[in-house]
């Protein structure tokens, strides 16, 4: 009994072996043909979506499910569009509206009319006086600031009215030379065939200090007044002349000019805008000069908080030391990219090298330092870059991402809207803009690539209080951008 006993134990527990290796074959069975489900529902169902990870499969995107986090994806969607368009509507009108009703602003660039003709019978003078004068008097139509100014606020000397254009005490002047009316008789009488009509009058101007004001507004206006003057000056003269039986035919015939035109401006450009390669150097190429130290904040922070990471396995360093290597580190880093900026502008030859030149003549590339002219303007961009960079790094610090946009905008554009155009056709409300960075750099390389008129202590004391400024507040900012960090990390535990 005990060994059938025995014996029926032995087939039971083989019975079950065989059972059980054949449920495990199954099982595993079962598994390889659940993955190639799973292999064959990706292929052909959700793409993959729903995984083996335990997610919940995606849904539609007006699922019951997302209703919460839609609404707060379309209200936050809506904020931000308000938030740009109204960004979009303040800052960029501050662009356009720079030069708005410039037409009636026209009378704000300054030209003197200085006639040195003393003669009691002269007419050359008295009627450009008289012309320029009634513009003003009738303001129907917009007209330039034509102001007559006697003679002997100049000593009787043309050459100081020279002085006071290029001083940029007005942006032109006319002046009627002396002996204009007589000169003109006498080549008439005499038939002095070597007369020169634009020896009466001359227009003195520097286009360099803004080539857009001159050829859009001020040089238009000033032909249409020679057109004006010469028409109105030649039906009186040639009457006068043909009423005189005095004078010999054959004498007009030998100087015709005397009798039309009779009377021209000579045109003198005492700092011509030339090389034409130097536009982006005094405009467009300035905006880059922005975004560069702008973007600069972006490229060396993540190099500058490795100090302070305990994750790298090394001490951290104080917080006060870290403040002045990054403001250092910031200026080191303006210099080098100031001096890469401003070799563009030698490698495409603007001159930098050329000697100054009188004040009082035509002058085509002269330069106010001579060879020292190039580090000058290094030195301009360097501090211009430290007054628009400072200001950058110290409000991405305030404000942060993505608002550091919007800030870069308003920086360009207030900038821009301040420098390349001149202000005093603008409204009286953008008088801050003398002030702004941008203008002083426009104004000091105007004046390095020119030879203009120079207000580089001015230009270099503004640049230097903002970089002042910015510098004093660099490590509130710091310590701002610090906690500000802190606080997020706080929250997010």
């Amino acid at each position: 009994m005990q060994l059938l006993f025995n014996n029926r134990a032995v087939r039971e527990n083989k019975i079950g072996a065989d059972e059980h290796e054949r449920g495990s074959g199954s099982s595993d069975h079962t598994l390889s043909n659940g993955n190639n489900d799973i292999k064959g529902g990706n292929s052909k169902g959700d793409g993959g979506e729903s995984g083996d990870d335990g997610s919940q499969p995606p849904v539609g995107f007006w699922d019951k499910g997302l209703r919460k986090t839609r609404n707060g994806v379309f209200l936050q969607w809506g904020k931000t569009t308000i938030i740009l368009s109204t960004a979009i509507l303040a800052i960029l009108s501050l662009y356009w509206a720079v030069l708005f009703n410039v037409e009636m602003n026209l009378n704000s660039l300054v030209v003197f009319v200085v006639d040195f003709e003393t003669e009691a019978n002269a007419l050359v003078g008295p009627l450009i006086t008289k012309t320029t004068e009634a513009q003003v008097v009738v303001n129907s139509m917009p007209h330039l600031g034509y102001i007559t100014i006697p003679p002997s606020t100049y000593n009787n000397d043309p050459m100081a009215v020279r002085q006071a254009v290029y001083d940029q005490e007005a942006w032109a002047a006319i002046i009627i030379n002396p002996n204009a009316t007589a000169l003109l008789r006498q080549a008439v009488e005499q038939g002095n065939s070597s007369f020169d009509p634009l020896g009466t009058c001359q227009i003195i101007y520097t286009s360099a200090r803004d080539q857009d004001s001159y050829y859009d507004y001020i040089l238009p206006e000033l032909s249409m007044l020679q057109t004006q003057v010469t028409s109105m000056f030649g039906e009186m003269w040639v009457a006068q002349v043909m009423a005189n039986t005095s004078i010999p035919r054959t004498n007009l015939a030998k100087a015709p000019q005397a009798l039309n035109p009779a009377i021209g401006f000579s045109m003198f450009d005492l700092r011509p805008f030339y090389p034409y390669v130097a536009v982006p150097a005094v405009t467009i190429g300035l905006i880059y000069l922005i975004i560069i130290a702008f973007f600069s904040f972006t490229f060396f922070l993540p190099i500058h908080m490795q100090f302070i990471a305990p994750e790298k396995g090394h001490p951290v360093l104080k917080f006060y030391q870290l403040i002045i290597w990054r403001w250092l580190s910031t200026l080191v880093a303006y210099l080098i990219m100031s001096l890469a900026y401003s070799l563009i502008s030698l490698a495409f030859q603007i001159p930098f090298s050329h000697d100054h030149a009188s004040e009082t003549i035509v002058a085509q590339n002269a330069n106010p330092f001579g060879k020292a002219t190039f580090m000058v303007y290094w030195m301009v961009n360097f501090t211009g870059m430290g007054a628009l960079g400072l200001a950058c790094e110290n409000v991405a610090m305030v404000i942060g991402q993505p608002w550091t946009a919007l800030w870069l905008i308003f920086w360009v554009i207030t900038n821009v809207s301040t420098s390349f155009y001149a202000l005093e056709l603008s409204p009286g409300f953008y008088h801050w803009g003398y002030a702004w960075p941008l203008h002083s750099i426009v104004e000091a390389s105007r004046t390095l690539i020119f030879d203009l008129h120079s207000r580089l202590g001015l230009d270099f004391g503004i640049l230097l209080a903002w970089c002042a400024v910015n510098s004093a507040l660099f490590p509130l900012c710091c310590y701002f951008m610090r906690w500000k960090t802190m606080r997020e990390k706080k929250k997010s535990q």
